[in-house]
């Protein structure tokens, strides 16, 4: 088990040794207040791009939903006729070819797995790069007629200046024990949800957001909220027939049933969202936790012979490209034929509140960018 696997099942369970890292967030926390307030008063330089910039990120470390929420607003802002980019880190890509553009062919070894899906869902325009500045000019220089550029999980980033903050809070999580790094799991305190616009990501059907400290359970009023709405099941990957080789023959498949038990595998920052997320509709769930961005083997996949994977849509990402690197070397073994034929995808869309658009409308009229059309989104 990874270090960083071992520390985020202390965090979820609020392990007592972690109070003994108080000193370390202590000075963490002075550190991180010492540096916003370097950018704040201008010892330290920022960026200003020359479009507004809308920032989407978390105080806390581990996945909150992010990249669903983002997809759903890019297809939102294009649907109203914005013209709206992305800009990311491009984590778990090859900082060496960045800052780079993504596309529908760019690979997630090369640009990371979050900005692939993104692209591949939305079919916008996003660049990747660490140094956000270099990822906006490099967006801008291809696509100059932009009116806003999202920045995804830049919110630690005060080298960028931004002009929107939305900060996602996971409530099935809430704050923990509510203590910096590496005692907790925030990277800022909470005081930093102060003068944000603050999604509450709850879980699907529920009407309250749970406070760890006290174990109450706090109304949510007008709070804008999101939830993600599982899709069906669908096959990860079919490869195409090329001759008359058995191997590169169109693979069998059967959908798994509900009721019968799946490997979950998943490679996220919060995997156990997904595993309830596959309880909830049905299956009986055989959970395998990986660390966040985790490149997976196709020979890793192996041991899991007994029952049909379930993989993320990030995750999927990743797999498909490693599917499509072996099949263009050579063809697929009888016991790769046999693993594709187990490999499912469980997609998820985020449902906003209508308080998120209207958020998000009025934030936009006060940048003075102007749509083309009104649409109306009714939440499920």
């Amino acid at each position: 088990m990874s270090i960083e696997t071992t520390v985020t099942r202390a965090w979820q369970r609020q392990a007592l040794w972690l109070w003994l890292l108080l000193p370390i967030s202590w000075l963490y926390g002075l550190i991180t207040m010492l540096r916003r307030q370097a950018y704040k008063i201008g010892l330290l330089s920022s960026y200003r791009a020359p479009i507004p910039i809308m920032v989407i990120g978390n105080i806390s470390v581990g996945g909150s939903g992010k990249t669903p929420l983002i997809i759903a607003l890019v297809n939102y802002l294009q649907d109203k006729g914005v013209k709206v980019g992305i800009i990311s880190r491009g984590y778990g890509g090859d900082s060496s070819q960045m800052p780079a553009l993504v596309t529908a062919t760019s690979l997630p070894s090369v640009v990371g797995d979050e900005p692939c899906l993104i692209v591949h869902m939305t079919g916008a325009a996003m660049a990747v790069c660490p140094n956000r500045q270099q990822a906006v000019t490099t967006l801008l220089d291809a696509y100059p007629d932009l009116q806003l550029i999202i920045a995804d999980d830049g919110l630690q980033h005060y080298a960028l200046q931004r002009d929107i903050e939305w900060i996602v809070v996971d409530s099935a999580r809430g704050f923990g024990n509510e203590q910096l790094l590496p005692t907790g799991f925030l990277r800022e305190p909470m005081s930093r949800l102060q003068g944000a616009t603050v999604i509450y990501h709850e879980k699907l059907k529920t009407g309250a957001i749970r406070n760890n400290k006290d174990n109450n359970m706090l109304p949510l009023g007008n709070r804008s909220t999101m939830h993600l709405m599982p899709d069906k099941l669908h096959h990860l990957w079919q490869p195409e027939p090329t001759g008359t080789n058995k191997t590169n023959a169109k693979v069998e498949i059967d959908m798994p049933e509900k009721g019968s038990q799946v490997h979950a595998v998943s490679g996220i920052g919060y995997p156990q969202r997904f595993f309830d997320t596959l309880g909830s509709i049905g299956f009986e769930v055989v959970g395998h936790p990986y660390p966040d961005h985790y490149d997976f083997g196709l020979s890793e996949l192996l041991q899991y012979s007994d029952y049909p994977i379930v993989v993320t849509s990030k995750d999927a990402v990743k797999i498909r490209a490693l599917l499509s690197a072996y099949t263009a070397a050579q063809s697929l073994s009888d016991e790769y034929i046999e693993l594709v034929s187990r490999l499912w995808v469980l997609p998820v869309t985020a449902i906003l509140s209508d308080s998120c658009y209207d958020t998000l409308d009025e934030q936009l009229k006060t940048l003075g960018i102007q749509s083309d059309t009104d649409i109306s989104i009714k939440t499920t």
